[in-house]
């Protein structure tokens, strides 16, 4: 992991110093609007209560951070520890993940004093002039990473949220939608072809924060294919639906067939019929679904078949990220945490919406890039034993925050999983 160097001791401090305010003070205002109760809410095992949310992510900062550059310092709960660790087995034992919603104590206020608490320590930290040490690189590194992670919570806590959310029939409204309404179906959207040949992929070590497994930059042999311009939109993949693409086995990988019929799946996450209609539930309550906007949460095995249903196929990811390189990263996010995704327009002319709409579904497994190697330490644990049946997404969602993605960012997630927001760009083999 690396950060950029914004200049002279006092203005790197200053810079860090109000980057970390920031960062935390976006993963509290997400929470403002929502009651104690909904801060306990746990609907599946693979989502977390908000509260563990406000907590997890400043045991990061305590443990990683504070104990390692302020070790005198004692803890602000030992029990903490426990509780808060999420999978890291160098630090200790963990209270089991499926039944975070269970833990009705510490409450919501002290978690709070639990971030006040910790913020005031890792600030007098910086201002008592840590960064100028001989690990001073080190420690802006590592608050960096801890700032990234939280950035990844800030949008688990929408994700979570909205999965518990929608068990609710009365269909809560988290925070009402600004300002949007629906436009007309897109035209045809078209691909953008790429020659074969070698591309460079994967971070360098230099310009900004990477994550480890976005490294090392190598080497990789592309054959010619072409990209969509877009995002598959709603109104493609409910025809789809329509076709019987659900109950079609043929367009189906097999695990994902028995997933469709142990699961019951017929439509995205969210998606309910009423009548002749497809309604969807969104972080702004229950609406009729829009035609023009990109689908979202389909697993892997509905991208795949949809993809085989369009007669085209999902991106490698190094296709992806070669595709994506020199794009800007601008898109639809919706932060502070509304779900507002823009439809998408007519007839895409070049690549678009690569960032901050969907997830987009790739064809690659989440392993190592070659000479790949995880940190020493329990912080090693980050990435790099994940790399295991996970498919890799890219381009990042209207939930990520704005500034957390980049084009070699890998996001990962079981070919099973809807609950976050992803979707589907489609390739296709030229010659």
């Amino acid at each position: 992991m690396t950060l950029s160097d914004p200049g002279a001791p006092a203005a790197r401090k200053e810079a860090l110093a109000q980057r970390y305010s920031a960062v935390r003070a976006a993963t509290l205002e997400l929470a403002e609007p929502l009651s104690p109760e909904d801060c306990m809410l746990q609907s599946m095992p693979d989502a977390s209560p908000v509260r563990w949310h406000l907590a997890h992510t400043t045991w990061f900062f305590e443990t990683f951070v504070l104990r390692e550059w302020a070790p005198e310092r004692p803890p602000f709960d030992e029990s903490y520890e426990y509780l808060f660790n999420s999978y890291y087995n160098g630090i200790g034992a963990q209270f089991p993940r499926p039944r975070r919603g269970l833990i009705s104590r510490p409450g919501l206020e002290e978690v709070r004093e639990y971030r006040r608490r910790v913020d005031a320590d890792l600030l007098a930290l910086l201002e008592a002039g840590a960064l100028d040490g001989a690990r001073g690189a080190e420690l802006a590194a590592r608050v960096e990473l801890g700032l990234q992670h939280e950035q990844q919570h800030q949008e688990l806590v929408l994700t979570d949220l909205k999965h518990a959310f929608a068990e609710n029939p009365l269909h809560p409204v988290y925070r009402a939608p600004v300002g949007r309404s629906a436009g007309p179906a897109p035209g045809p959207t078209g691909f953008e072809p790429f020659e074969a040949g070698e591309a460079w992929i994967g971070a360098t070590e230099r310009g900004g924060f990477r994550f480890d497994n976005e490294g090392p930059r190598h080497r990789v042999h592309l054959e010619a294919f072409e990209l969509a311009r877009r995002p598959v939109s709603c109104g493609e993949y409910l025809a789809f639906v329509e076709d019987d693409g659900y109950r079609r086995p043929e367009l189906w990988l097999s695990d994902g067939w028995d997933a469709v019929r142990e699961r019951g799946w017929e439509a995205p996450l969210y998606w309910s019929r009423r009548g002749d209609d497809w309604w969807q539930y969104t972080l702004g309550g229950l609406r009729a679904v829009d035609p023009a906007e990109p689908v979202a949460h389909v697993s892997y095995y509905e991208a795949d078949a949809f993809a085989r249903w369009a007669g085209a196929r999902l991106p490698l990811e190094a296709e992806w990220e070669h595709a994506a390189r020199g794009h800007a990263v601008t898109g639809h996010f919706a932060r502070p945490g509304g779900e507002h995704p823009a439809p998408l327009s007519g007839e895409a002319r070049g690549l678009e919406r690569l960032f901050g709409d969907v997830w987009e579904w790739t064809a690659s497994d989440y392993a190592p890039y070659p000479r790949y190697r995880p940190a020493e330490g329990a912080i090693g644990e980050y990435n790099g034993k994940f790399m295991c049946n996970q498919r890799v997404l890219r381009g990042g969602s209207c939930a990520t925050p704005e500034g957390h993605v980049r084009a070699t960012y890998r996001n990962f997630f079981y070919p099973h999983m809807r609950w976050q927001f992803s979707g589907i760009r489609l390739a296709r083999w030229l010659g």
